[in-house]
């Protein structure tokens, strides 16, 4: 840092000594929102710039004299503005655009309704790198009320979801831990206890002001970003007053329960336009749940056959079947999601030359949530005798099964509310600012952020029972089991008391970033346009998890599920079927105001998950943008980056009992930990050429990195006796790194659209994926043979390739009406392979894909607008992908297909009122996993439709 700090001073003087004068801007609409994106030109000087987020531009090294300096932007008149530059001073000038109308046969056509893509459009155009620009006008045509939702539009892009909302990115085919996210630059921290994934539905929609998506990073950037890096940035003080509000309400089908949503927004400038200010809020009360079904699949039935005569051992016999579900589950979910945000900017300009800015953000989400689990799951073949099971044509269709009864929730309280409660908050705060010094441009920031996740007092009720069942097999994709003695499954005398467990979990991670980057103007080739551009980052996080997990023994009080309150569950309106009656559990309230005092803990639940990670990264950069010619444009740089790691955890091994050496049965701990660190040096070429004005075409060659999750380095072992499996840590795991190459074409039409076509190709070395094996002794404790485990291992390499098309344009030269309609379109292609993915035998699979790659997406949406009235009917659709590599290809899970639909429309009452309308899901799309096969369900969820409405106000005075 100091060594910058000399350059700094060393520079400074000799930036002075210019007898040339530089120029500041602000480009504003004619409602005195910002412009990003702006093409500023000095066409005498061939000398031009681009705006940024905040419409903003610095013209340096001008020499004395006149010139005309001309504005142009997709979808607004061009303006030229009169220049007089004097030596060594800087003139600062703010401009504002009116939106372009046209004459088509005799009637007017305005720009009403595209500002927003205009702003997109020319931030996109302008880039150097390939980039998807989305504005938050672009936001507000499409139903999406969290972020996740508005980035599922953008091409080459799917969201995984939860609930029924759109929460973890997958850029390119890319996993969401192989992507970064950030909010203004800074990195977002992630809640999330064992990746690191950003929780995307926890930000609201309009709390943003743009998404970048930059699929090519370039040198000045993170480079921990495979498939692509987001960059959500929040809103800025206007130039003017504004005040904007949102009410609204609206009801989730599947409870028949309200919605209620509200926003407002406020800001403005002093007269002198020296200190601006922004107050925004956002509040969403959700109370929804889901429907859901799953099934674990085997192609494997053994019986009890008798006792061996000589050893007295149990004979096993093994069945010859077919695939069949040998556990199922039906869930019936409720929950509430209350969210809130809040946002606070300022910025102060000191002076022409010297500016500072403030932005914070604060996002909290209270998850309300009860479960009622009826499983099933097959016998152990010890306790299967012949006579009780039935196998017709290769597919056991009557076996036994244990069966349980589970209630999930939280205390009796003004917080829970009888409901397991996750509170999650992430919050940020970011100090920064720009300064000239003569020819010398330097922009910094600092930022503090976190992020938690705290779930106190969850509870778990569970009761037992065993009976016969029939197994439906007529049809997988709904697989279900029933009793086959009807009484037994509501016979509440004969389910046993099983467990009861309270758990505490808390996540929490903070990042602490500060970056500063250098700018002087180079003109190598003399075509007046170029910069060298250098800098340091660095990066400080924490991530620490602390988990209890209590079991006590209430079997004397309850010893019997019909000696709790209970209450009937089952819909008949069940989106999975109405053959699924789901039937009575222990009542929220009765476990909720249980008193559960004086339980024990179980360390093989909660001790091997907890860790505490510290993870530092210091990174330098230097890059160069250079204009070759009128036509061609080069950004190429170097960028280093340094990870050092510390981590520390626990591992368990269990003890058995030995008398003779008076050795007791129990668990032994062990504190292990972990250092590690590695240097990157990622160089990066970018090239930009104009075909034509409106024509780009663009190349990019870049090397990317991903770090591993902070659980999977630990060198720790997580024994879960109730599921049989093992989870293990891996400290020798090295980072992903990938070469990308990436070209793009793009036409952007005047009327505000654009057409655009692209290849790419991604060459991955050390991909992370999950070893699935099985114990062969009891390494790990007694009874733990034939456990599966599960570790984190790197592959030895995986390409892919990939092919995006996309087409935004307004229907403009249709007659009459229909000319007010525009399309949005782009589709996605990815083929993917890995290489080095080892089965449970640990034999080398062959032609695997890439987990997370869906080889096709799509999003269409066709929309209506003129001066009062617009629509919009959006389809977006997500192909199958491979989300989970098992032992073997028997065991793979697959996210299937994703088809959403949904509409909205807005009448403008007047310029500052409209109202409006949003119904979500359309097609009751699931969320569904398959094994194997896509005919095999492993889960089906259904969330239903969701209709929402309400009032918009929004009030411009332009300074």
């Amino acid at each position: 840092m100091k060594s910058y700090v000399l350059l700094t001073l060393v520079l400074f003087p000799l930036t002075i000594l210019s007898q040339s004068g530089n120029v500041q801007g602000t480009i504003s609409d004619d409602n005195g929102l910002y412009l990003p994106g702006a093409s500023v030109m000095i066409a005498s000087l061939s000398k031009g710039v681009i705006s940024d987020f905040d419409g903003r531009f610095t013209l340096i090294d001008i020499p004395e004299g006149t010139y005309t300096l001309k504005i142009s932007y997709l979808g607004y008149d061009d303006v030229e503005q009169e220049l007089q530059i004097t030596p060594n001073t800087t003139t600062e000038l703010s401009l504002y655009l009116e939106p372009k109308s046209m004459e088509l046969d005799g009637v007017e056509v305005t720009a009403y309704g595209l500002s927003g893509q205009s702003k997109a459009l020319n931030t996109q155009k302008n880039n150097l790198n390939i980039t998807n620009v989305v504005s938050t006008d672009q936001i507000g045509k499409f139903p999406d009320a969290n972020i996740g939702d508005a980035v599922k539009r953008i091409p080459g892009i799917t969201m995984q979801v939860d609930q029924g909302e759109a929460r973890n990115i997958i850029v390119r085919g890319l996993s969401p831990q192989l992507n970064s996210v950030t909010l203004n630059g800074s990195r977002i921290p992630s809640a999330e206890g064992d990746n690191r994934n950003v929780q995307m539905d926890l930000i609201p929609a309009d709390m943003i002001q743009t998404i970048e998506v930059s699929k090519a990073v370039t040198p000045d950037m993170d480079a921990d970003a495979l498939g692509g890096s987001v960059n959500l940035i929040t809103r800025t003080s206007p130039q003017g007053f504004r005040a904007s509000t949102t009410l609204g309400s609206g009801i989730n089908f599947i409870t028949n329960k309200a919605i209620i949503n509200g926003a407002f927004l406020i800001g403005d400038r002093t007269n002198n336009g020296k200190f601006g200010w922004m107050l925004a809020a956002s509040f969403n009360d959700n109370d929804f749940g889901s429907d859901n079904i799953e099934a674990e699949w085997t192609d494997e039935f053994e019986y009890y056959a008798g006792v061996d005569d000589v050893d007295g051992e149990p004979i096993l016999e093994d069945a010859e079947v077919d695939p069949y579900a040998n556990v199922f589950e039906q869930r019936e979910y409720l929950v509430q999601r209350v969210r809130r945000s809040f946002s606070a900017n300022m910025d102060y300009k000191f002076d022409a030359n010297n500016s500072i800015f403030l932005k914070t953000m604060y996002n909290w989400r209270d998850d309300r949530e009860n479960r009622f689990r009826l499983e099933h799951e097959i016998l152990d073949a010890e306790d299967i005798e012949v006579g009780d099971f039935t196998i017709a044509n290769r597919l056991p269709t009557r076996f036994p099964v244990e069966v349980k009864r589970q209630s999930k929730g939280g205390i009796d309280n003004s917080r829970n509310k009888n409901r397991r409660l996750e509170d999650q908050r992430m919050q940020n705060y970011s100090l920064g600012g720009n300064h000239l010094w003569g020819n010398l441009k330097v922009d910094w920031m600092t930022s503090f952020a976190k992020a938690s996740e705290e779930r106190l007092n969850e509870r778990y009720a569970e009761f037992e029972s065993e009976y016969i069942i029939d197994n439906d097999v007529l049809n997988p994709r709904f697989p279900r089991f029933s009793a086959a003695n009807p009484s037994d499954t509501d016979n509440f005398g004969n389910f046993e008391y099983g467990e009861i467990t309270e758990e505490n979990q808390f996540t929490e991670e903070e990042d602490i970033n500060f970056f500063i980057n250098f700018e002087l103007p180079v003109d190598i080739f003399g075509k007046g346009e170029g910069t060298f551009q250098f800098g340091a980052r660095g990066r400080f996080k924490s991530k620490v998890r602390d988990n209890n997990f209590f079991e006590f023994d209430l079997e004397d009080d309850f010893p019997t599920l019909a000696d709790v309150p209970l209450k009937d569950y089952s819909d008949e309106d069940y989106l999975a079927g109405s053959q699924y009656l789901i039937g009575s559990f222990a009542s929220e309230e009765w476990l909720g105001q249980l008193n559960l005092i004086g339980g024990e803990p179980v360390p093989d639940e909660f001790l091997p998950g907890n860790f505490d990670v510290t993870e530092d990264v210091f990174a330098g950069y230097v890059m160069m943008n250079q204009k070759l010619s009128d036509r061609w444009s080069l950004l190429a740089g170097l960028r280093i980056e340094r990870t050092s790691l510390e981590s520390a955890g626990n591992s368990l091994t269990f003890i058995e009992e030995d008398e003779e050496n008076g050795i007791e049965e129990g668990i032994e701990v062990e504190e292990v930990g972990a250092e590690n660190s590695y240097t990157n040096i990622l160089p990066g070429i970018h090239l930009k050429y104009y075909i034509t004005d409106q024509t780009v075409l663009r190349f990019a060659w870049t090397n990317t990195l991903a770090r591993p999750n902070y659980v999977d380095i630990i060198p720790r072992a997580e024994i879960i006796n109730e599921d049989n499996e093992i989870i293990l840590g891996n400290a020798t795991l090295e980072p992903t790194t990938s070469m990308n190459f990436d070209m793009m074409a793009e036409h952007y039409f005047k009327s505000v659209g654009l057409l655009s076509g692209g290849v790419f190709y991604k060459d991955i070395d050390n991909f992370i994926y999950t070893f699935q094996g099985e114990t062969e002794d009891e390494t790990f404790g007694p009874g733990t043979t034939g456990y599966e485990t599960f570790q984190p291992l790197n592959g030895d390499g995986a390409s892919v390739f990939g092919l995006e098309f996309a087409l935004q344009r307004q229907l403009d030269f249709l007659p009459g009406f229909a000319r007010n309609f525009s399309l949005y379109l782009n589709y996605t292609f990815l083929s993917s392979s890995a290489e080095g993915i080892r089965n449970e035998d640990g034999d080398e699979r062959e032609d695997i894909d890439l987990p997370n790659t869906a080889p096709n997406m799509f999003n269409g949406s066709l929309g209506y607008a003129d001066k009062r009235f617009s629509s919009r009917i959006s389809l977006n659709f997500s192909d199958s992908y491979i989300d989970e590599i098992g032992g073997n290809d028997f065991d793979d899970r697959f996210y299937d297909t994703q088809l959403f639909l949904d509409f909205n429309a807005t009448f403008q009452l007047n310029s500052n009122l409209s109202i409006y309308a949003d119904l979500n899901n359309i097609t009751n799309q699931p969320l569904r996993y398959f094994q194997g096969v896509k005919e095999r369900t492993q889960q089906l969820e259904f969330y239903g439709q969701r209709l929402t409405f309400g009032i918009k106000y929004d009030l411009f005075k332009k300074q």
